[in-house]
């Protein structure tokens, strides 16, 4: 069987790819303002499977082989920060992604900058990215005052619609910059995800969520030293011309 996805367009589609491929194409000049940019978002369900057997490594004329059994000892979370400017990863592992979760690692990164730094930060759809703790979290860094409301009730916290809204006016020191619906593609930490799988996780036999944790950590703390670097995006988020 073959699956496929049809999904409602996106009627900001092209104003929303404009503006995250522009971000990532002004990030390293940006950075010498003070403005850091960062794409953020989470991979869940990382499995800690410890195989059977030890692997059995590649040998003339032979490919590498893996034993078919694996024990399964439960899964970690990480919430993680690419640095566009720089390729550097923030990521704390833990074992859920909730609200709280989110808004606790956010706060993490902005503490990162100076009072006064900038953030423009890119993330996709998802409902905790405009959480009533993340708009909390922003007001307060940004030292807005307004009232802001009762989720689901009134003001800026009343829905989603307006939490986000909130979340991506520009004119605070802390913006969001949203992927269009089912173009999670454009968010550049879905690239390092990748790196962490074909390097670690794919390969990886994991005797616990400890054990999994810790190389995890002691991956991210490698890449950090001796591989990070920001991506080269060529994508202009412009429709071509003939």
């Amino acid at each position: 069987m073959r699956g496929w996805l049809t999904p409602k367009p996106d009627p900001e589609f092209e104003s929303k790819c404009a503006d995250v491929c522009a971000l990532y194409h002004e990030a390293a000049e940006a950075a010498q303002q003070d403005v850091r940019t960062v794409s953020v978002d989470e991979m869940t369900g990382v499995q800690a499977l410890e195989r059977g057997a030890p692997d059995l490594p590649m040998q003339p004329g032979k490919v590498a082989r893996r034993e078919f059994e694996y024990i399964r000892h439960g899964t970690q979370t990480l919430i993680a920060a690419f640095d566009v400017a720089t390729g550097q990863i923030t990521a704390p592992i833990g074992d859920t992604r909730t609200e709280q979760d989110y808004a606790k690692f956010m706060e993490t990164v902005f503490a990162a900058g100076e009072p006064t730094t900038k953030w423009r930060v890119i993330a996709d759809n998802l409902n905790t990215h405009v959480s009533e703790s993340v708009v909390r979290l922003v007001a307060r860094l940004c030292d807005i005052d307004d009232d802001l409301g009762e989720k689901g009730k009134s003001g800026i916290l009343l829905s989603i619609a307006t939490r986000e809204a909130f979340l991506r006016d520009q004119s605070h020191r802390i913006s969001l910059h949203f992927t269009p619906k089912h173009a999670s593609w454009l968010n550049q930490i879905e690239i390092w995800f990748a790196i962490l799988a074909r390097k670690l996780l794919r390969r990886g036999s994991f005797t616990s969520k400890d054990d999994l944790k810790v190389r995890i950590e002691a991956f991210i703390a490698y890449f950090n030293r001796t591989l990070a670097k920001p991506f080269k995006w060529t994508m202009t988020g412009k429709p071509l011309a003939a």
